[in-house]
């Protein structure tokens, strides 16, 4: 005999409760909860939270002119070639090991590694959970439930 089909024994969880248990979650690993839309003066074209990408560039490479800032910052907003799985692997290398940057220092020409993360001091970094954040990709809005942002 079968069994009918019924949830009543099921404790029903709304999505807003779950969205709010997982940043509960980061939370208390140490993540700064931010809701997306508080987020004001920013970018909807692009997924990077920009502000705190920008500060946390300055603080993990102190020893670099802003000019490589600048540079490694214009190559995370643009590599726009290739396929999805391309970018997410020149994204995924950033990630790992830096971007490498040229600028002039002092009238010469110099090359350099501008990093996301430092992975030698944890506290270097910020980690941000943001909720409901919204960006535009080819032309459509896309607003994940949480997103996680470490520097970027």
């Amino acid at each position: 005999k079968e069994l009918p089909m019924t949830n009543n024994f099921i404790n029903p969880v709304n999505e807003d409760a779950y969205e709010n248990s997982v940043i509960e979650l980061f939370e208390g690993m140490g993540y700064t909860h931010v809701y997306g839309p508080d987020i004001e003066d920013r970018d909807f074209y692009s997924p990077l939270y920009e502000d705190v990408l920008i500060n946390a560039l300055y603080k993990i490479n102190p020893k670099l002119p802003e000019s490589a800032i600048k540079e490694a910052l214009y190559k995370l907003k643009n590599f726009e070639n290739g396929s999805l799985v391309q970018k997410n692997k020149t994204f995924m290398s950033y990630l790992q090991n830096g971007v490498e940057v040229k600028f002039v220092y002092n009238g010469e020409e110099r090359n350099a590694i501008v990093y996301l993360i430092d992975y030698s001091k944890a506290d270097n970094n910020t980690f941000y959970a943001v909720n409901q954040y919204t960006y535009i990709e080819n032309g459509n809005n896309r607003r994940p439930d949480i997103i996680l942002f470490i520097n970027v």
